[in-house]
């Protein structure tokens, strides 16, 4: 049974389908999900008790940041004293101020850099979206490997998987409760997204959540899940190493090789432009670079906008 089957589910009833709401996932611990999990509508979390919560990402703008502190109040707990940010992206972290400086940010080595380096990055992605006040707000503690929290006596272990998503995940697990917040590792229903991170580092990160044997896992994009997400994003992942390895011994570009295959199973998943995105980290990889590896943005998301009927990708916020 999936983990949606077994949650408690809050929402508004007259609420308009883009609008976030929560799922309680176990005692005390909660999901911030915000439909469709497109680009920018990512998911967070939090969990705590009457004295401490602790947060897991924000959101893409004030306006949303503020409805994820609207429902910590609601189901009774305090504002968090702690943010754990599963990696630097702006719809993960820009919200991070609306909590700041009553909460410190937690988060991987990389991640804090990768966060001051990128700024307000998606304001130059999508100048039209109204982000709101945004305070580039990067982790204040960092870690290399493994970090072991403490929410009340509730234990919260934030584990880096290497090169994944980006150079800068965090894994969050909260082993008394089976639950597993991904990040941005899996996306439920939608396309994952490695041109800043690696393909063979996110096939190795499934292989990590895997052996942590949560059956609930939070994506960071899209619906409440369970370890079946693996599955597909592995799938995914190898199909992408497939097509990649062919396109590159043809001497055909990634949009190319991207514009010649047929989806098959993932024709359904959001935002299938990203394949072509992906074939450039894969070709990366062949190539010999070296795991996260900066690519050329411009290149990236040029042909991502090529994909797309030659439209630029839009921010849903």
């Amino acid at each position: 049974m999936s983990a949606n089957a077994n949650a408690n589910t809050h929402a508004n009833t007259g609420a308009a389908p883009s609008q976030p709401y929560v799922v309680a996932l176990a005692p005390d611990v909660f999901a911030f999900v915000q439909p469709d999990g497109g680009w920018c509508l990512n998911n967070a979390g939090f969990l705590g008790d009457a004295r401490e919560t602790l947060l897991v990402d924000t959101a893409a703008t004030e306006r949303r940041a503020r409805l994820l502190r609207a429902a910590v109040l609601a189901e009774g707990l305090p504002l968090p004293r702690t943010i754990v940010s599963t990696h630097h992206h702006g719809d993960h972290t820009y919200g991070n101020g609306v909590f700041a400086p009553e909460a410190r940010v937690v988060g991987h080595d990389s991640c804090r850099a990768e966060q001051i380096a990128a700024g307000r990055q998606l304001h130059l992605l999508w100048p039209q979206t109204d982000f709101g006040a945004v305070e580039v707000t990067p982790p204040s503690l960092t870690y290399s490997e493994r970090l072991t929290l403490y929410v009340g006596e509730l234990e919260v272990r934030v584990l880096h998987p290497g090169p994944a998503h980006t150079t800068g995940d965090s894994i969050v697990h909260v082993p008394e409760r089976g639950v597993v917040f991904t990040g941005d590792l899996v996306f439920e229903g939608g396309t994952p997204f490695l041109p800043m991170g690696s393909l063979a580092g996110s096939l190795r990160a499934l292989d990590l959540l895997r052996s942590l044997d949560a059956p609930t896992a939070v994506p960071g994009h899209g619906p409440v899940t369970d370890p079946s997400a693996y599955d597909a994003t592995e799938r995914y992942l190898r199909w992408v190493a497939e097509l990649a390895r062919e396109g590159y011994a043809k001497g055909a570009t990634p949009l190319e090789t991207a514009r010649g295959a047929q989806l098959g199973e993932f024709a359904a998943w959001r935002e299938s432009e990203r394949l072509v995105a992906n074939l450039h980290r894969a070709y990366a990889e062949l190539s010999g670079l070296p795991e996260g590896s900066p690519l050329n943005p411009v290149t990236v998301f040029g042909d991502m906008a090529a994909m797309n009927g030659g439209v630029p990708v839009a921010c849903h916020a």
